[in-house]
């Protein structure tokens, strides 16, 4: 288990941009694929971006595809969800995790930080 804090959520108007970040404590993130998830009220939680710890492609939703980027800077342990041209429907509360490489389910989670977009 990696504690995770993830920051940078916050009110914007459609159209407008934030950067989440997810700032890992202890262990380094370089063995760790990095994920960004989110969860509507009254929806299920989804994956938005996935980050493999040996790099290659980033994987995304299709809903955010184009529109949101995933990065991370192992050094700082901190990863990065750049989201470009909000929409209201990406209004959630998201969430950073961590999965260690060769398991199955990601075990590190945040508390979330949460995003709202106005129409």
């Amino acid at each position: 288990q990696v504690p995770l804090v993830e920051s940078g959520g916050g009110l914007v108007q459609a159209g407008d941009s934030l950067r989440l970040s997810c700032a890992a404590s202890g262990r380094t993130l370089s063995v760790y694929d990095m994920g960004w998830f989110r969860q509507a009220p009254g929806k299920e939680r989804e994956l938005v971006a996935v980050d493999n710890w040996s790099g290659g492609t980033p994987r995304y939703a299709d809903s955010v595809k184009g529109r949101f980027t995933i990065s991370r800077d192992n050094a700082k342990k901190t990863v990065y969800l750049q989201m470009n041209s909000l929409k209201p429907e990406d209004t959630a509360l998201y969430y950073c995790a961590a999965r260690l490489r060769g398991s199955q389910t990601f075990g590190s989670w945040g508390h979330g930080t949460q995003v709202t977009v106005s129409s």
